[in-house]
């Protein structure tokens, strides 16, 4: 995606709006005031794709809510740093990619690759950086050894007393263990929306997850977790390094706490994610950042579930649809707008009539959009679009986002607008207030980029121009064809059948020509 008219972080200034900027914590349940860590500055790690297999449409969901959360900060003034990290080895990686006679460093490349390019076609922001786990082995190493130093983590022997290669996380050397889930404590949500969520049960791709499960000799605890896991015999050389304690390759768990230390630093403002990471995944990050003397996180931001009639979108129930899929029946601008107008924390709803919603919606704001800008005789340009300030918006779309990221109060707050101006546009010519127009028809285009749906934005501007390229070559194969047919008929003096086909695409609005090089078409003007 073209970010070249994106907010600047370096540029940033904190508007008086962002003082105002409310936001959800799993850990407590609550709501509460934001305050960065460093004034003017927020750090955010977002756990991102285990690249096994092509992304869904709930992979998506999740890296979209923390793009208009991103965008939202930014607009807030805010420098934003996003590192979301890339899962480059696990189980899964290894077993498909023996399955299927890949070199497991090969799928995941070939699967990163297809996450990375569904983020650029559905207008998602690149992070600040994206670390693969390959590439911080050392981190992972020290942050081990760290744990173990100060005595929360313990090394298996293997029959001769040497390193095995397995370490584990001691649970019980923790009692602060289940401070994000409170699975050890017993507590129960206090929050309406957690507790739904809660009861749909523990993941969306249960199926997917990397929950070290099947061997782990030597552990002390059932409830420790691997830092450091021994190979597999059917693992490959390739996927296994040499440490102090023996060969093997990281535990899930350990990756993103030594990646976002090395980016964000021991303290960092938010750790996000899909719900079904909560447990065990980011209990365990916390668990053993903490263990390591880390502050870590100071806010826990899950997205919820997407489902499809109720049920939670998942491969191993046969609803988990691609994004290739889906992208082949629906322009980008229109799925990223059904995906994004459901409040983060809600549960949302996947069907053919939320897609209507979304197509509806690109016909109204569009057709807004462009009836603005022929009145006023000019759009307003895109840097001014991208720049406006959030003490700049309308006050109730400020205080909508600003309760925690409430797009649905957002949404409202956009369409009363554009309802007011079309009004205005319907009214006498001679009284509008032209000024007036002009910006609330920025406004609108800055509302909207704040979700990344801006319809000028040079990235929709050429999706769409790629969508209108491929239409014409389809539609020119097709009048070819009907072409071809009309001149082998002129040859064998079936001209009642040249004339058949001739106007067939007259009515069509195909206006056929004969020259002496042959016959040529082109659109009825």
């Amino acid at each position: 995606m073209d970010t070249s008219s994106q907010p600047h972080d370096s540029k940033a200034s904190v508007s008086l709006a962002a003082a105002d900027l409310r936001l959800y914590d799993t850990a407590d349940h609550q709501v509460t005031s934001f305050q960065p860590i460093e004034p003017g500055k927020v750090g955010i790690y977002v756990c991102g794709a285990t690249v096994q297999s092509s992304p869904h449409i709930g992979h998506i969901r999740t890296t979209l809510a923390f793009d208009v959360i991103r965008r939202w900060l930014l607009r807030l003034g805010y420098q934003v740093t996003l590192i979301r990290n890339v899962t480059d080895i696990d189980d899964k990686i290894l077993t498909k990619a023996a399955a299927n006679n890949q070199r497991w460093w090969e799928r995941a490349y070939i699967y990163e690759r297809e996450f990375t390019h569904a983020y650029d076609t559905m207008g998602v922001l690149p992070p600040t950086y994206e670390p693969r786990a390959t590439g911080h082995i050392p981190e992972m190493i020290d942050l081990i050894q760290r744990i173990i130093d100060r005595g929360h983590a313990y090394v298996v022997p293997d029959e001769q007393g040497r390193p095995s290669g397995n370490v584990y996380f001691d649970v019980a050397s923790w009692p602060e263990y289940g401070a994000l889930t409170h699975q050890q404590t017993g507590t129960q949500p206090t929050d309406e929306q957690a507790a739904a969520n809660d009861r749909l049960g523990p993941s969306i791709d249960t199926d997917e997850q990397n929950n070290d499960a099947e061997e782990e000799p030597g552990k002390r605890d059932p409830r420790d977790f691997a830092l450091w896991k021994a190979p597999k015999p059917t693992d490959p050389p390739t996927a296994r390094w040499q440490t102090p304690f023996g060969t093997g390759r990281p535990g899930w768990h350990l990756e993103c706490s030594a990646m976002s230390h090395r980016y964000l630093g021991a303290d960092f403002d938010i750790h996000g994610g899909g719900l079904d990471l909560r447990f065990p995944h980011h209990e365990n990050e916390m668990a053993q950042s903490h263990a390591a003397g880390w502050g870590f996180a100071h806010r826990w931001m899950h997205t919820a579930w997407v489902t499809q009639k109720g049920e939670k979108m998942s491969k191993s129930l046969g609803n988990g649809l691609s994004v290739d899929q889906v992208l082949s029946q629906h322009p980008a601008w229109v799925v990223r707008y059904a995906l994004v107008s459901v409040q983060y924390r809600s549960m949302l709803e996947w069907s053919d009539q939320s897609l209507q919603e979304a197509e509806g919606a690109y016909e109204r704001i569009s057709n807004f959009v462009d009836r603005a800008g022929r009145i006023l005789g000019a759009q307003p340009e895109r840097d001014r679009v991208a720049g406006l300030s959030a003490d700049d918006l309308p006050e109730d779309f400020v205080q909508a986002m600003n309760d925690d990221i409430n797009v649905s109060g957002g949404l409202a707050a956009l369409y009363a607008l554009i309802r007011q101006a079309n009004a205005a546009m319907d009214a006498d010519p001679c009284v509008l207030d032209r000024k007036w127009l002009a910006n609330a028809l920025l406004q609108v285009r800055a509302m909207l980029d704040v979700f990344g749906l801006d319809p000028l934005d040079p990235h929709w501007a050429r999706a769409t121009a790629n969508r209108d390229n491929q239409a014409m070559n389809t539609l020119d194969t097709l009048v070819r064809q009907q072409l071809e047919e009309r001149d082998q008929a002129r040859k064998d003096h079936d001209f009642a059948r040249a004339d058949v086909i001739r106007d067939q695409l007259a009515a069509a609005g195909v206006t056929v020509a004969d020259t002496p090089a042959g016959s040529t078409w082109d659109l009825s003007r």
